[in-house]
């Protein structure tokens, strides 16, 4: 059956009607599956060689998550080159980004895949993808009829596009994904706490007010600092870093303002302090908290006053700094008690933010976990990393003391555990690959390790150095240096065997 006149003009009417774009993208994808007769539909957003899931209908939930980066996805990378429809052959020998992620069908390859490229002015903005499980499914319906459905969803799209940018008042060129060590791209989320954390870091960033970021441990306070920094008019210039937990007093000073040489025993040349570095940029203080008295009262003049001396200088200079401060600490007792005092505290909370801890954010748990699918799915080179219900329900369930550190530790090391013995690369992730209490939501993961089933000494003996490997990697926050030195290893051995067990 054709499209009719009648079913496209609906399609027009209700991506024009009053409701907010998420739901307009929801009720366009639910449309088209319906009248396509498909098994699963997607609008993804292209930026930087990546689409991003905006809506699904018919795909797991997890899969708003992930991010799909042409290099790794040859099917939408033709998607993204083709310029017009694109109808992949059941027999095609491209991998499917969508394989194992369609709920009831789990076990099956997709067969029938159409391409939608959205574009405006011929700038490609994204994708429309519909998949079925019947090589058949799409045959009766012409290019033509597909093109009028590309070009009302283009248009629909390039409007959200444009709002979003006048919304924010920042170039499009700021807008793209934050990018932080760890490569998480972006901040993941569609929970009230989250969306209200966007919305004020939306509001802040373009101003030059000191910002304090408050949250537990492992919420991702220093994303929040990057996105605050890329959507200032500061974004072209530095961000610098310093750890105040991890800076011993006795070099904290010359750490923060420089010194020169001879100001001390060994400083044997000039040095640049981290308030110089960020001139004109951006300063992050994280764990703000753990800074000792002594330099809270030197800090609050730079912030005062914006002037600097460095360690054995008479002489002061004046430096243009953003500062964004984190903890996770309540620093209003630690005023209280003495710990930090108040006219600094008063002076960074300008605009206080807080980053709300991940067991209270819902679907968030599942969407983080397919952004981290995917990033392990790229790292270990396997076709598909994909989780089961069990697995889903699991992680929905667990307290996550960690928040998204822990997550991302989670998954990646219950990939490496799937992993063993599947050759094949396409990777299910069951509840037992998970070293969470499931039945003590509450309760702090312990890694507990246990031995597959195995063939024979050698594999057993790698499984479980693996596991020791990754379990004490997570605990050391990723640091391996730390690891080797509570593995009483080398490090450059632990290295080598990482590699060889396929940790790294």
């Amino acid at each position: 059956m054709s499209l009719s006149i009648t079913s496209l003009a609906n399609i027009a009417i209700d991506l024009q009607s009053g409701i907010s774009h998420q739901d307009r993208f929801a009720r366009l994808i639910r449309t088209l599956r319906q009248l396509l007769g498909g098994d699963a539909t997607a609008l993804l957003r292209y930026e930087a060689r990546q689409f991003r899931p905006l809506a699904i209908d018919g795909l797991a939930q997890d899969v708003l998550g992930r991010r799909f980066d042409l290099d790794a996805h040859p099917r939408l990378e033709a998607i993204a080159r083709a310029g017009d429809v694109v109808r992949f052959p059941a027999d095609s020998e491209l991998p499917d980004p969508y394989d194992g992620l369609i709920p009831d069908h789990t076990d099956l390859k997709v067969h029938a895949c159409l391409g939608l490229p959205l574009f405006a002015d011929q700038n490609l903005i994204g994708a429309l993808t519909v998949d079925g499980m019947d090589p058949l499914q799409f045959d009766h319906f012409s290019d033509e009829e597909l093109r009028l459905i590309s070009v009302l969803a283009a248009g629909a799209l390039n409007n959200a596009l444009l709002m979003e940018q006048l919304e924010n008042q920042t170039p499009a060129a700021t807008s793209a994904p934050i990018s932080t060590k760890s490569n998480s791209a972006e901040m993941v989320g569609l929970s009230a706490g989250m969306l209200q954390l966007k919305k004020e870091i939306e509001i802040v960033a373009g101003s030059d007010l000191n910002v304090l970021i408050t949250g537990e441990t492992g919420v991702g306070k220093e994303l929040v600092a990057r996105a605050i920094h890329s959507g200032s008019a500061r974004a072209a210039n530095p961000l610098v870093y310093l750890n105040c937990a991890a800076l011993p007093e006795s070099v904290a000073e010359s750490e923060l303002f420089g010194h020169v040489k001879g100001a001390f025993t060994g400083a044997i040349h000039h040095r640049t302090g981290k308030f110089e570095m960020a001139d004109n940029g951006t300063l992050f203080l994280d764990e703000i908290g753990e800074l000792p008295l002594t330099l809270q009262a030197k800090l609050l003049r730079v912030l005062q006053y914006g002037d600097i001396q460095r360690v054995g200088d008479d002489s002061s200079q004046r430096v243009n700094v953003r500062v964004l401060a984190a903890t996770n600490r309540d620093l209003k007792q630690h005023v209280l008690a003495g710990a930090f005092r108040a006219d600094l505290f008063h002076r960074l909370s300008v605009f206080p933010l807080h980053v709300p801890p991940l067991r209270e954010r819902g679907d968030d748990i599942t969407l983080l976990a397919g952004f981290f699918c995917e990033q392990s799915r790229v790292k270990m080179g396997l076709k598909q990393v994909a989780l089961s219900d069990a697995a889903r329900n699991l992680l929905r369930r667990y307290d996550w003391p960690g928040n998204i550190r822990e997550l991302e530790h989670a998954l990646y090391r219950a990939t490496v555990l799937a992993r063993s013995g599947k050759p094949d690369g396409e990777i299910w992730l069951q509840p037992q690959h998970f070293q969470l209490a499931d039945s003590e939501p509450k309760s702090v993961s312990q890694p507990a390790v246990s031995a597959p089933l195995v063939d024979n000494l050698r594999t057993a003996t790698d499984d479980f150095q693996r596991q020791i490997i990754i379990s004490t990697l997570a605990s050391c926050a990723g640091n391996w240096a730390a690891c080797a030195r509570q593995l009483q290893l080398d490090v450059a051995n632990l290295h080598r065997l990482a590699k060889r067990l396929g940790v790294k």
